[in-house]
């Protein structure tokens, strides 16, 4: 990626949130702990997926897809975060800020995709519960997140080869805690019509169509529960909804709020206060809200801690 580095500039400076030596201790602190909640957290819902027969369905193979993309897509950025802290030392080298760009934008399309993947699953078993079997099938459901995988990464890719072609000048100061494609694209003293435009489509498929579809999708679930008599009827299909809309509001609100909003509407501090929403805590609460909610899988939690016997690991 240096090879194509059209400016010259050899690294980048992460102004990160704050430059209050009591804020940044803090932070470090609310972060490490936020990223180790994370991780243990996503972990355990993959092991007691992976453990339990019952969790061997279609919804639960796009969740324990999700935690492991939410695993991959906070370790994009904490990290560094974490360290710049430590050392004291803010800056990212040119090749690292655009392979973090890279991993960003890759996990993050496919958080969004997976997410219209499992809206889809949730459609399918509610407003077509005969046919669910038939149409969800295993190797559906791996095509699902095959090209969940292959958009981002087609996706991602393109966007950091777009960025090695542009000139940064002296202009290296990053107002962000992580490489951010639009903070990165706002800095460059080159032309950036390519890069806008694929940001805005680019963007619009992987984040506005998904969206979108799975309005469509709860849009005829509710119409389908209305049809439902039985008031335990009703508030099973909105446990087992609950959650992921839940995760959608928190996911694509704050995202379409940063990237798709009028700049002159939002600051940069909320700006980044939104940013901080989807990138980690999102990611940290989704294992909190798909368990405490969801009786399977508390269950699942459950027998994984206890061990109880008969109950063994399978990965």
């Amino acid at each position: 990626m240096e090879g194509g580095n059209q400016s010259g500039i050899s690294e980048f400076i992460l102004l990160g949130l704050s430059d209050q030596p009591e804020q940044q201790r803090l932070l470090l602190f609310l972060f490490l702990l936020m990223y180790l909640i994370t991780g243990l957290g996503n972990l355990l819902i993959m092991m007691a997926i992976s453990c339990d027969p019952h969790l061997h369905t279609p919804m639960y193979f796009f969740l324990s897809n999700l935690s492991l993309v939410d695993i991959g897509f906070i370790s994009t950025t904490i990290p560094k975060m974490l360290n710049n802290h430590i050392s004291k030392n803010r800056t990212i080298p040119y090749a690292g800020c655009l392979t973090q760009v890279f991993f960003f934008i890759w996990f993050g399309g496919i958080d969004s995709v997976l997410l219209a993947a499992m809206a889809y699953d949730r459609y399918v078993a509610i407003c077509a519960p005969l046919h669910y079997s038939t149409i969800m099938t295993p190797r559906v459901c791996a095509f699902l997140v095959l090209m969940s995988w292959l958009w981002a990464y087609t996706n991602s890719l393109t966007h950091t080869v777009l960025l090695t072609r542009l000139s940064f000048c002296d202009h290296s100061k990053i107002p962000h805690f992580f490489c951010d494609l639009g903070s990165l694209l706002k800095l460059a003293c080159s032309d950036t019509f390519i890069n806008d435009l694929m940001f805005f489509t680019g963007g619009a498929i992987t984040t506005i169509l998904p969206f979108i579809g799975i309005l469509i999708s709860y849009g005829h679930i509710f119409m389908a529960v209305l049809r439902i008599s039985s008031v335990s009827g009703k508030q099973k299909v909105f446990s087992t909804c609950g959650s992921h809309l839940t995760v959608v509001c928190l996911f694509y609100g704050t995202i379409i709020g940063v990237y798709f909003s009028p700049t002159s509407t939002h600051t940069a501090q909320q700006d980044t206060a939104a940013t901080v929403m989807y990138t980690v805590v999102t990611p940290m609460l989704n294992p909190f809200i798909y368990s405490l909610r969801n009786k399977d899988m508390k269950g699942a939690l459950k027998m994984l801690i206890t061990r109880k016997p008969g109950f063994t690991l399978r990965l």
